[in-house]
Parts: structure tokens; C-alpha cells; sequence
């Protein structure tokens, strides 16, 4: 008997926290909304060039507070806290137009990716992980193994935004 091909993107329905960042997206982007100005770009320039930009709100990996803002986000800050009680790095990450984040494998550990979208345009804009491409969606969430090679890109004229969490899952 065949096997089901091996799938990295996991039923987010399985997690308990995403019903807790489905039902306040809204309020989640208006905050990134407030912080947008404040962005920096991701460190590893080598996998982007440019046009990716990063506001932490948790570091990575023990998902320790980053001063001033985690206080610029209360709603944020306070459903990652309160809802995912095994979160490593988050905060938002945002792929400008044009920007392709070339094929890279995350760092080794227990986490899984959880991105919660908060602004994507139409058009050429996706996620790849191993050989499965999906969309993200406004107010839905993805979950990923992020440890295995995987690509994103945003090839239209707007900014792609989502709040990004690792965290380990629950036993």
C-alpha cells in the first residue's frame, strides 16, 4: 500500500492557541499598524538581500520579552503570552514588494512555525515547504516545520505581513 506523501504544514485546528489569534487579528494588525515605522531588517541579508523587515516582540529561542516592544503591542504580546505557553521567537514579519527569501532550513529544535496573516496581497505571494506551496490568508493561520528547506516570496506591488510565533508543541 502507498504512503501519503509527507506533508510539513500541520492542521493549525490541532493547536488550542490558534482560535485565540483567529478571533483577534483585527486588533493584532492595527498594532503592527501602529509599530510598521519601526521595522529593521532580518539579519541573515544573505537569504533575502533585501526587503525583508522584522519587529520582534519575544527573541528567539527562549521567547523572552524585547524591551519596549512588547509594551508598544499589549493585545499581541498579550495573546502570545497568555495563548501559546511554549512560544520561542515572535513578532512581525513583513516581505516587501519584489522580495524573495531564497531556500534555507530553519534551526534545529522542537519548534513548529505558526504564521497568522495580517496583510496579504493578491498575486504572486506564497510559501514553500519541501514541495508544498500555499497562500496565506488575512486573519488564518499556517503552521509549519520550518526545519526543513522552505522558501517564501511576495513578486506583488504590497507589503505582505504576518505575525510569526515558533513554539513548541504540547504533548
Amino acid at each position: 500500500m502507498r504512503q501519503p506523501a509527507r506533508t510539513y504544514f500541520h492542521d493549525a485546528r490541532r493547536f488550542a492557541f490558534v482560535g485565540a489569534l483567529r478571533s483577534r487579528w483585527a486588533e493584532i494588525r492595527d498594532e503592527y499598524l501602529g509599530v510598521h515605522d519601526r521595522l529593521i531588517d532580518w539579519f541573515e541579508k544573505d537569504l533575502y538581500g533585501e526587503g525583508w523587515k522584522v519587529f520582534g516582540l519575544f527573541d528567539f529561542p527562549h521567547g523572552k520579552p524585547v524591551a519596549g516592544n512588547v509594551e508598544r503591542c499589549p493585545v499581541t504580546a498579550g495573546v502570545v503570552r497568555s495563548q501559546v505557553p511554549r512560544h520561542g521567537a515572535a513578532g512581525f514579519s513583513v516581505l516587501r514588494p519584489g522580495t524573495r527569501i531564497r531556500p534555507h532550513a530553519g534551526y534545529p529544535g522542537a519548534f513548529l512555525r505558526c504564521h497568522l496573516g495580517l496583510s496579504v496581497p493578491p498575486g504572486d505571494c506564497a510559501l514553500r515547504v519541501a514541495g508544498e506551496v500555499r497562500r496565506w490568508e488575512e486573519g488564518e493561520v499556517l503552521v509549519l516545520d520550518d526545519r526543513v528547506e522552505h522558501e517564501a516570496w511576495n513578486l506583488t506591488s504590497r507589503d505582505r505581513v504576518v505575525l510569526l510565533i515558533d513554539f513548541v508543541p504540547g504533548k
